[in-house]
């Protein structure tokens, strides 16, 4: 069969290293192009570089346009003859147009169990909505976003300490081997799929660098999600204020303890030999297990301690 390869993330490399090697024919990778590369707006990690390597090494043809949708993307697009789209965190919904240029239309490489968290960042929002589990589901391609029929679907717990951007390596191995089995029963003409249930959407949007300022209004047990969904980007961040000295912006990683009354952003004058940080929340106490200040490299919270002996008063910023 011969396939289009459309993606931009590092999720999508796993799945398109196994079709660039199996008995398919990819006749074009396409991406996005360079301006795009290297800020994530969703995907945890965006860059192509690994996959465009690969597809070089593979004498496959990459291509970079800036809208896949314009009449000229699709003349082009057509002029591959292919049999089908494999698609996986491209970055652009693709027009009627676009999918009709390739003789079976398009599927999609997702990485949630749909037709939950539907969006650009799925991996995030399950952590953050507290889901004990998620996937990878594959799909018909519809011009509606991550609407199509699911014709593949792998399910897998989330690890209690998982990271967007460690949930989300897992989930590109799974969704490797899913993409050559579907692909693969496509070549029978199998694969109907299961519509999706409108009633059960919820939405994933894409990540901004604003997300990752903690509101400290928040429940404790929410935020301590909240961190791990913000890794590796944006990060989660805060701004401790102390008596005396600037406002001292930190990146932070941590865990909810309960317990704990007070203003929310308060900090409890932690003993110098404390492990954590512990910061007052809506409800129970976010514990700082690191900490990064602006310009210099993270540190465990007990170092970062030790050098700054703590005060009354000092509390973080209400972000949010």
């Amino acid at each position: 069969m011969k396939l289009v390869l459309m993606g931009t993330g590092t999720f999508a490399e796993p799945a398109f290293a196994q079709l660039m090697a199996s008995q398919h024919s990819v006749v074009c990778l396409i991406t996005q192009p360079d301006k795009g590369q290297g800020k994530a707006r969703g995907s945890t990690r965006q860059t192509g570089e690994g996959m465009e390597a690969l597809a070089t090494r593979h004498g496959i043809p990459i291509w970079r346009p800036d809208s896949i949708n314009t009449a000229e993307s699709i003349e082009h697009l057509r002029s591959f003859e292919a049999d089908l789209l494999v698609v996986a965190a491209y970055g652009q919904i693709l027009k009627p147009g676009v999918l009709a240029a390739a003789k079976l239309g398009g599927i999609n490489l997702h990485a949630s169990l749909l037709p939950r968290h539907r969006g650009a960042a799925p991996v995030a929002w399950a952590i953050a909505s507290g889901d004990l589990e998620t996937g990878v589901s594959v799909i018909r391609m519809t011009p509606a976003l991550d609407a199509g029929a699911v014709i593949a679907m792998e399910r897998t717990p989330i690890g209690p300490d998982e990271t967007a951007g460690t949930l989300e390596t897992r989930l590109s191995r799974v969704a490797a081997t899913m993409a050559v089995t579907s692909v693969n029963q496509l070549t029978t003409g199998l694969l109907e799929g299961i519509h999706q249930d409108p009633s059960l959407v919820t939405r994933a949007p894409k990540l901004t660098k604003a997300m990752g300022d903690l509101d400290w209004s928040k429940d404790a047990e929410f935020l301590a999600r909240w961190v791990r969904a913000m890794q590796p980007w944006p990060t989660a961040y805060t701004t401790l204020h102390r008596q005396g000295q600037p406002p001292l912006r930190l990146v932070v990683a941590a865990h909810a303890l309960s317990g704990g009354e007070g203003r929310s952003g308060a900090i409890d004058a932690p003993p110098a030999n404390m492990s954590f940080i512990p910061v007052q929340c809506g409800t129970g106490i976010l514990a700082l297990d690191t900490v990064q200040p602006a310009g210099k490299a993270a540190m465990a919270a007990s170092a970062f301690l030790r050098g700054r002996p703590w005060s009354a008063g000092d509390a973080m910023a209400q972000g949010g």
